[in-house]
């Protein structure tokens, strides 16, 4: 009886302790989600197992990475009215900000707490137009003659759509213009377009599968995309100057301590800037902030005069009140 017994009350500790293991390990087990913005799919389709296999390799641990995509402003809006994020990864730091003024979900200062104001990566606009260039599109100027349509998404949800803009504007004035004749060039611009997506995937679909258009404004990344899906369908046009578009990234600290996914997740932002991620961003014809991942892959990222929000605009809060927020001047242009 005492053997039986003893028996029994060793098999009932072997079998609660290999489900305490069993436990911990699934417990061990976690997943994030990236909310980001309309054109990273592709890109993230490589980081995100890459960074898995990392992490894998680093703890032991298994991580999902779960993607959300859509116009930027609109998915920075959702995030803060309680979309539960991990991570956000956006291509403006008005749609992170947006999370501390809105929601108090992360510090006032996210920017302070990666390298390179929390953007891993950049891109700029250029312009796609169909093969030939028919409409002879070589510069700005050439955006607002009668008679050719450009399509760009609206900068009211999109940040692709907000650097159009404001690319064209800062045009004007690193020309030596002034304000007013910025905002009546950008108006002839916007009378211009048939139709404003709400983010830059959309506005793709209606220049390349809708055929509606001559021109596509968009992301560095998204053109070279494009060609690579489409064949030679299209050309690319680098106009003689343009906006730099860095793609700031942060961690949503209330929803990872919700989650108790900070570390996987402070570790998969760290991951954006590691040679390994950095190279991905490359192959994907995103410009790497690391000087020598940058250097490998010169011939990629043709140069070009850039210009930043804060050297034109006197930063984001600045240019978001200005021109984007409602009553603003974008409002009135396109009202107009």
């Amino acid at each position: 009886m005492f053997k039986k017994a003893v028996f029994k009350q060793g098999l009932i500790g072997a079998l609660i302790s290999a489900s305490v293991l069993l436990s911990t390990s699934a417990l061990a087990d976690s997943s994030l989600l990236n909310v980001s913005y309309d054109v990273t799919r592709e890109f993230y389709k490589d980081l995100n197992p890459a960074f898995a296999k990392f992490w894998k390799q680093k703890t032991g641990e298994t991580v999902t990475i779960n993607q959300s995509h859509g116009g930027s402003s609109k998915q920075a809006r959702s995030v803060a009215d309680g979309l539960e994020a991990d991570i956000i990864s956006m291509n403006q730091a008005p749609d992170i900000d947006v999370l501390y003024d809105r929601a108090k979900l992360i510090p006032k200062d996210w920017q302070k707490r990666l390298p390179h104001g929390s953007s891993p990566t950049s891109s700029t606009i250029v312009f796609l137009v169909r093969q030939g260039n028919p409409k002879q599109i070589k510069d700005w100027d050439d955006l607002v003659k009668p008679g050719t349509a450009v399509v760009i998404p609206n900068p009211k949800t999109s940040g692709n759509g907000k650097y159009s803009y404001l690319a064209a504007w800062g045009y004007v004035l690193k020309k030596g213009g002034t304000e007013a004749q910025a905002k009546d060039f950008v108006g002839k611009l916007f009378k211009n377009v048939p139709v404003l997506d709400t983010g830059g995937r959309g506005a793709t679909t209606t220049f390349a599968q809708r055929d509606i258009g001559d021109v596509l404004l968009t992301f560095e990344n998204e053109v070279n995309l494009i060609n690579k899906e489409l064949g030679n369908k299209f050309d690319v046009v680098y106009p003689t100057t343009s906006i730099l578009a860095e793609n700031p990234i942060a961690v949503v600290d209330k929803y990872v301590d919700k989650h108790k996914t900070r570390t996987v997740a402070q570790a998969y932002a760290d991951f954006h800037y590691s040679e390994e991620g950095q190279e991905i961003a490359a192959k994907h014809y995103i410009r790497p902030s690391l000087a020598s991942v940058l250097a490998k892959h010169k011939a990629d990222f043709k140069p070009i005069d850039l210009f930043s929000v804060d050297d034109v605009f006197g930063g984001w809060t600045k240019a978001q009140k200005t021109h984007f927020a409602d009553g603003g001047t974008f409002d009135a242009i396109y009202a107009r």
